[in-house]
């Protein structure tokens, strides 16, 4: 065989070099591109809304949940004591304000005939609307410790994965204190950073193509859901502040919100959430 001459091999280079160019040519047409994008999901950290002993430790990281399933228990006896006490209370009223009412119905009704007087009919009255109020707080009072029982137990808000645990059995579990950090498994969804200069080639329903970095041999087709009203800086703890004469100007980054279409529901928690993404979106 011949080997190739020079000028062949130059114009297999400049072949070579045409197809890379009009690739790169080609994708910056068809798509806006960036890999300042991350998964994200619904993730919450669980506290108790009860001050107690935890009681019980159901799950640990890493275990998938069911909706409502009992992740904590805090010692209950305490508040069993108390709905108990409410009801006995509320039992001892109902008599008394079943009494009451009764005893106002008579003297509503005599005092209609003019037989007894308006002074006897208005502490019929009286007597009546102190024992209902009475009645009532009762009533709302057992509400509250049947409402403080059912928060002894910490639940699952939906399907979903243990993400961190800092529950022991026998720690106090002080209200507001996060004891669970829980990732939902109903949704994920990408956000992507912009720069200010792409966004408005950017229309919510364009179709997007997906690359996660940690699952690199695959590629999942999304839409853009969403476009933040604001920049990515807008809602920072410190906002800049470009009135103070050292004014830099900087490209910013708009928030786009990017949902996966066709993504199976028991493949959710296989995208773990704050994976980095590179998000390419259809212009055409």
């Amino acid at each position: 065989m011949k080997k190739p001459t020079k000028k062949q091999l130059m114009q297999i280079v400049g072949g070579a070099v045409s197809v890379v160019v009009l690739y790169f040519a080609f994708d910056f047409v068809m798509y806006l591109h960036t890999d300042n994008a991350q998964v994200e999901g619904h993730t919450v950290m669980l506290a108790s809304k009860v001050p107690g002993f935890i009681q019980t430790v159901n799950v640990i990281e890493g275990q998938k949940v069911k909706k409502g399933d009992v992740l904590i228990e805090v010692d209950h006896r305490e508040y069993e004591s108390a709905v108990k006490s409410a009801e006995s209370e509320l039992l001892s009223l109902q008599a008394r304000r079943r009494d009451a009412e009764k005893n106002y119905g008579r003297f509503r009704d005599l005092h209609s005939q003019n037989v007894v007087s308006s002074q006897q009919f208005d502490s019929s009255l009286a007597g009546y609307n102190e024992i209902k109020a009475k009645y009532d707080s009762a009533d709302a009072k057992l509400a509250q410790a049947k409402l403080n029982l059912e928060n002894t137990f910490i639940k699952a808000p939906s399907d979903g994965v243990i993400a961190r645990k800092s529950a022991e059995i026998g720690q106090l579990a002080a209200p507001g204190v996060p004891l669970v950090g829980f990732v939902s498994s109903e949704a994920r969804w990408v956000t992507a950073n912009f720069k200010e200069t792409d966004v408005n080639s950017i229309k919510v329903g364009q179709k997007v193509n997906i690359k996660i970095d940690a699952m690199a041999s695959k590629t999942f087709t999304g839409e853009v859901e969403n476009i933040s009203p604001a920049t990515g800086a807008t809602f920072t703890l410190l906002p800049p502040d470009n009135a103070t004469g050292n004014f830099t100007k900087v490209v910013q980054r708009i928030p786009v919100r990017i949902k996966f279409t066709n993504l199976p529901a028991d493949a959710v928690d296989s995208i773990q959430t704050g994976l980095s993404a590179d998000v390419k979106v259809h212009l055409h």
